[in-house]
């Protein structure tokens, strides 16, 4: 318990603290959840959802991984978006990436580092994608701020090709998607304008789906399988110069 034992006690200044201003605050927060905001961030000790947005306990959902990432077959990260999304109804999704990040740093060098490796292969795809852009640049310090800036434009993208984002598009009150950048040496946020319709409209030709209807028709009879055209057990075996022969 020594090694906690600083939370616990930041815990219990932090409810008297909560209390003092608010009686009902806990008895408020215990009657369920309605976030605005879906933030999908890095896991950087350094950067705190809450703390550099401003936002109290409630106002915001939380996902966060190495680099702020929107992997596709990462069913953690599928799973907060879509009930963030369908249930709790959020109104904004940022994707929040931060100038120093360890892990597009370790992607843009050519080491290995262990099975890290495998997810930094989607920061290696941005560079791909952008492999002019980010060549032309020859300042190190600048090509790494650009390339934070690449990837979270990228996650934006990604987030926008999800069939979840896309079904809730079409609702009447779709979420809006957001790419903003956090720089740790002076705190301030700075928004990338990245527009979520925009690049839906341009990718629509190759990512846009639609929802199937996967019930039976109506005017069919799910039970009215007929079984094999062709009964085995009726089969006459005959040899045939040492060979079996099926009639």
């Amino acid at each position: 318990m020594a090694g906690i034992s600083k939370i616990l006690e930041n815990n219990k200044k932090w409810v008297s603290d909560r209390n003092a201003a608010d009686p009902n605050f806990f008895k408020n927060l215990a009657n369920g959840q309605k976030p605005k905001y879906l933030f999908i961030g890095c896991s950087d000790s350094r950067v705190p959802a809450s703390g550099i947005t401003g936002t109290g306990p409630g106002e915001m959902f939380v996902h966060r991984n190495i680099a702020n990432l929107v992997v596709h077959s990462d069913m953690n990260l599928l799973s907060v978006l879509q009930y963030a999304v369908e249930v709790l109804g959020v109104q904004d999704i940022l994707v929040v990436g931060h100038y120093g990040c360890g892990g597009v740093a370790a992607a843009a060098a050519n080491k290995q580092y262990g099975l890290i490796d495998n997810w930094l292969v989607n920061i290696r795809d941005v560079i791909r994608l952008h492999e002019a852009e980010y060549l032309r640049i020859k300042d190190d310090g600048q090509r790494a701020r650009r390339l934070v800036e690449l990837n979270v434009i990228e996650q934006v993208r990604n987030l926008a090709k999800t069939n979840i984002i896309q079904n809730a598009v079409r609702g009447d009150n779709p979420p809006r998607l957001h790419g903003l950048v956090y720089d740790i040496a002076d705190g301030v946020l700075k928004d990338l304008n990245v527009d979520g319709d925009d690049m839906m409209t341009e990718m629509e030709h190759i990512y846009a789906t639609e929802a199937v209807n996967h019930e039976p028709e109506k005017d069919k009879d799910v039970n009215s399988y007929e079984g094999p055209k062709h009964d085995p057990a009726k089969e006459v075996v005959v040899e045939k110069k040492g060979a079996v022969e099926k009639k």
